[in-house]
């Protein structure tokens, strides 16, 4: 009886271990996403800035 027990508990933590590695994989996913949405803004953020500098820099020389 104690080995059927010890295979049971075995099973059961490894369904409870599957069930959080799939939910860490999930919100790993997510924050991965969010992150280059924040990428992507810090670009355009830069290209804007640089253009602006360079704009402001012309507009000086002139």
């Amino acid at each position: 009886m104690a080995v059927t027990e010890r295979v049971w508990a075995a099973l059961t933590a490894l369904v409870k271990l599957e069930d959080k590695v799939e939910r860490h994989s999930a919100n790993l996913k997510a924050h991965q996403e969010k992150i280059e949405g924040l990428t992507e803004r810090v670009i355009r953020l830069e290209v804007t800035l640089e253009i602006l500098m360079r704009a402001s820099e012309h507009k000086r020389l002139n």
